[in-house]
């Protein structure tokens, strides 16, 4: 299912005019009941927006509802916005009593703009360049959600303010629906489910961001893993496996050096030499392209890695398995002829729908990252630039799948495709990605003899149909609010024996679901009979089988699953509904 790209495109810049307005609505509010506050920043995010500012008392629950009283009292004077274009010089004496918006204009001027804008709010005024809606009058609902904190701008050796958090909609019924949804993904948050299903664990001693997989989470990913392994395999893939580290000098010569050094660790001395923790596979992988010499017969070449990567992500960005310092990419890189492009981008996009279609994943949208003229980061010749991004177009548009363009948003060697799907909450989150690549073949001098016996250079194509197995892991425990398919759940079968007396029978019924590979686990413990499957049921078990004397007679066990149908089968007949159940991966 492709979702009306040009229409959600329409309704999420709506939002983001409403959701900046109220964030100025927020502030008027703010200073009109404390005079004090020096206002920061208050940008629109995913939902809603959040308002930093300095001030002598620390926000609390009470004040936060007078704040979102007096936000009422101000949009019922339904103002109006107006824009302003104003000198820096001019700007520096408007808001010359609150620092941080002296420092930002001073950071304008220094990047040379010579004039900035303002935006009045009946007679609130704040530096701002937009978008809003013309008048508050459109905004009827509005919530503030929560008081958290943040370094100026973000930046831990810099003052700590107060965050507000809050949202705004056109109607009260779009803000009770909204609240709902939080509150459902908050059940589901895989902060929440991780602990209680037991699939993975930070440990402070370990790190922030360095999660630890449990067994049950390890299996989880395992399964993941297989799947896309053998997909690949199906689709002509090679495999490698490299080393956690490598040489500075490697990164330099790709480019990441430069380009990501803010995202990386610190080099580590080795033996008088530098080396660094892995952000990327890529350089790995051309390092293998290299080793000896390629016919255009030998290609395309597609190499596939589980690599794990290092890349540095603040404390307060930090958040559970969506966002980590150490994640494992499902990662591969495709050298090919130009003349193969077209038809090896296509294919790996048809692999990444395969993928979202058995997940259930199937409402996506695509974004084209492009170059922005304006920057000096992107390496390589321009006409690399603009025939990788012919081609990325000209795919999608012969699959008929449509997407945006985010000029500024490509990789620093190449254009790429992010695929963005919607989850069973409506929320949206970047997956997959595709990227192409002309120039770091030519950085490191790659080469294929052709068909004319001359030396040309191949063409890169970097993907990753999940992006990283922490994150894609993330987002399908929420999805599935932590109730996997029978193919993907860890534990697949939990047996619970009526008493002592069937603990024979369940063990027999346990061995024979292992030998089939079906993952099961016999629960003979002490504890009553409704405890056990209450607790089978809490942990989002797909089927729980109770044995006693009838079944242990039948050789046949009772189900329970989890939409809470119960009934007596075979046992033969329940190992094969499962197994069918398994093969066809039914999400």
């Amino acid at each position: 299912m492709q979702v009306d790209f040009m229409a959600e495109k329409k309704e999420a810049e709506e939002l983001e005019k409403l959701w900046h307005t109220t964030a100025h609505v927020f502030a008027d509010a703010l200073t009109e009941l404390y005079p004090k506050a020096k206002i920061a920043i208050g940008p629109p995010i995913e939902w809603g927006f959040h308002y930093d500012f300095e001030l002598d008392k620390n926000i609390d629950g009470k004040d936060l509802e007078k704040i979102e009283n007096r936000m009422r009292e101000i949009l019922s004077r339904k103002e109006k916005l107006t824009r302003k274009e104003i000198s820096t010089k001019e700007a520096l004496q408007f808001f010359n009593d609150n620092p941080y918006k002296v420092e930002m204009i001073k950071d304008l001027a220094a990047k040379g703009e010579k004039t900035v804008l303002i935006y009045y709010t009946g007679k609130f005024v704040d530096l701002c360049k937009g978008p809003h809606l013309e008048s508050t009058e459109p905004i009827k609902a509005v919530k503030l959600l929560k008081i958290s904190s943040a370094y100026w701008k973000g930046d831990e050796k810099n003052k700590v303010l107060q965050r507000v958090y809050g949202i705004g909609f056109k109607t009260q019924k779009e803000l009770d629906n909204w609240l709902e949804m939080r509150k459902k993904a908050e059940k589901n948050s895989n902060v929440k489910l991780g602990k209680e299903l037991d699939l993975y664990m930070i440990s402070e001693e370990v790190g922030k961001g360095l999660p630890i997989w449990t067994p049950k989470g390890t299996l989880l990913r395992m399964q993941l893993q297989e799947f896309l392994t053998k997909e690949q395999i199906k689709r002509g893939y090679s495999f490698l496996i490299t080393p956690h580290i490598a040489k500075l000098d490697l990164f330099k010569k790709s480019g990441h050096y430069d380009n990501y050094r803010e995202m990386m660790y610190a080099p580590i001395k080795i033996d008088d030499e530098e080396y660094l923790l892995k952000p990327m596979n890529c350089p790995f992988h051309i390092q293998y392209y290299m080793r000896k010499p390629k016919s255009y017969r030998d290609l395309p070449l597609r190499l596939s890695e589980m690599g794990t990567v290092y890349r540095y992500e603040k404390s307060g960005e930090l958040s559970g398995l969506l966002r980590v310092r150490g994640f494992t990419q499902d990662d591969a890189h495709i050298f090919c002829t130009p003349e193969q492009v077209k038809e090896e981008f296509k294919a790996v996009f048809d692999m990444v729908m395969r993928v979202m279609k058995v997940l259930g994943l199937e409402n996506f949208r695509v974004r084209i990252g492009t170059r922005d003229e304006k920057s000096t980061k992107y390496i390589g010749d321009i006409k690399n630039w603009e025939r990788a991004t012919k081609e990325i177009i000209e795919v999608l548009e012969e699959c008929k799948i449509k997407f945006e363009i985010n000029e500024g948003d490509a990789a620093f060697y190449g254009p790429k495709a992010d695929i963005l799907i919607k989850d069973s909450l409506e929320r949206e989150w970047q997956t997959g990605t595709i990227q192409l690549d002309y120039n770091l073949p030519e950085r490191f001098e790659l080469e294929y003899i052709a068909a004319d016996g001359k030396k040309h250079s191949p063409v890169m194509i970097h993907r990753a149909p999940f992006g990283s197995f922490e994150r894609f892991v993330g987002i399908i425990i929420e999805h599935f609010g932590g109730a996997f398919p029978l193919w993907l759940a860890p534990e697949q079968v939990r047996i619970i024996p009526v008493s002592e007396k069937f603990a024979k029978y369940g063990k027999k019924v346990r061995d024979e679901l292992a030998e089939k590979e079906i993952r099961c686990v016999l629960d003979d413990s002490n504890e009553t009979l409704g405890y056990r499957i209450r607790e089978g049921q809490k942990e989002k078990i797909p089927y729980i089988l109770v044995v006693g004397a009838k079944e242990e007679e039948d050789s046949s066990v009772a189900i329970r699953d989890r939409q809470g149908k119960q009934e007596v089968m075979k046992m033969e007949k329940f190992i094969q509904n499962a197994l069918k159940e398994i093969a066809e991966k039914s999400p």
